[in-house]
């Protein structure tokens, strides 16, 4: 079986501009809102927020997420 290699993989992270597009917010706000959702998690500075993560802290849909990242 042949893998296509052009096609890009789903991601499993969230930047900012991610956020930024999800929500409508403003960039700063994204931000914060991936700070406040790694102080809950416990997580440090340069740890990564995953699509699950963001959905349970904001209660959207994971698939929803995925959904539109995808578009």
């Amino acid at each position: 079986m042949k893998v296509n290699s052009n096609r890009i993989p789903a991601r499993v992270v969230l930047y900012p501009k991610d956020v930024e597009n999800i929500t409508g917010r403003r960039g700063s706000t994204a931000r914060k809102l991936i700070q406040r959702i790694r102080e809950a998690l416990g997580k440090s500075k340069h740890e990564f927020i995953t699509i699950q993560e963001f959905s349970y802290f904001t209660g959207i849909d994971e698939e929803l997420i995925k959904d539109f990242l995808q578009s």
